[in-house]
């Protein structure tokens, strides 16, 4: 909890920082949104109930912020992303983490002809709490452990902004953990005794937002890694789709799906899926 709580510090420090007063000539180059949803599900079963099911609470804190730089040849693209979610089922002395997620992506662009761009991207991915097994017993992440860096140049075509892709063909990859997810063998990647693991391959990362009727916006995120150095043929997928449905100014509901394959991690295809209906506010 106290890593939560040093996360949304931060992210507090990072917000006021970003609405200080800057001078009006370098502001009007700036485009700042976000966007805050706190989701909320719950069901509940008397003892009489005979279609079986069990009584259950869960809730979701989400938060999209896009800062944005554009002048002349230049674009500088950032979004953060923070989600956090519990469960609690009846009759479990625990609750149980539903989402976890602390992201940050910055691509840089300068224009070379058209709608193309000489690009740099930074990606950051970790988590916030202390991840368990379907046990509730096994410790099997934690903050910053692990945690991934990628970073390299590339070319970026960008048609407007809901739709780029960006190819960086030279990309670094770093990935951390703790020693004592290494003390008996490998974990996410990273040999046994090991506390990171560097790659080198290409990446491609490709953005498309779409409205598919009114008041319901589809946002793709999709990052394809190949790693030049060991089995380049086992791309590393990692697909993000969030749906908003707009009730009204103050109530949605989402849908948040992601698929991930990485085969450094696990071998199979990891899908994390959250819809609930709540509370919504854009800043």
């Amino acid at each position: 909890m106290k890593n939560i709580l040093f996360s949304i510090s931060l992210l507090l420090i990072f917000l006021s920082l970003q609405a200080q007063e800057k001078p009006k000539e370098d502001e009007k180059h700036w485009v700042k949104k976000g966007n805050i949803s706190l989701l909320f599900n719950q069901s509940s079963y008397n003892k009489e109930w005979l279609g079986g099911g069990t009584s259950n609470v869960a809730g979701n804190f989400g938060l999209n912020y896009d800062f944005n730089y554009k002048k002349e040849a230049v674009v500088w693209d950032n979004k953060f992303i923070m989600a956090y979610g519990l469960s609690k089922i009846k009759g479990d002395s625990k609750m149980a983490k539903t989402d976890d997620r602390l992201e940050l992506n910055s691509l840089w662009g300068k224009k070379a002809s058209g709608q193309w761009y000489y690009s740099m991207f930074f990606n950051f991915k970790t988590q916030m709490d202390t991840g368990f097994d379907k046990t509730n017993t096994i410790r099997l992440s934690h903050f910053f452990s692990p945690a991934y860096f990628q970073f390299g140049p590339g070319m970026l075509w960008k048609k407007n902004d809901n739709l780029s892709v960006n190819f960086a063909p030279a990309t670094g990859k770093l990935i951390l953990v703790d020693n004592h997810f290494t003390e008996l063998g490998p974990s996410f990647g990273v040999k046994q005794g090991d506390t990171s693991r560097f790659e080198f391959g290409a990446s491609i990362s490709a953005y498309y937002k779409f409205n598919l009727m009114t008041n319901v916006t589809f946002e793709n995120r999709l990052n394809l890694y190949s790693n030049y150095l060991e089995d380049p043929q086992n791309v590393d997928v990692d697909y993000q789709l969030n749906v908003v449905m707009k009730i009204n100014k103050y109530l949605t509901a989402n849908i948040a799906v992601q698929a991930i394959y990485d085969d450094n991690s696990i071998q199979g295809v990891q899908v994390r899926e959250v819809f609930g209906l709540g509370a919504n506010y854009g800043f």
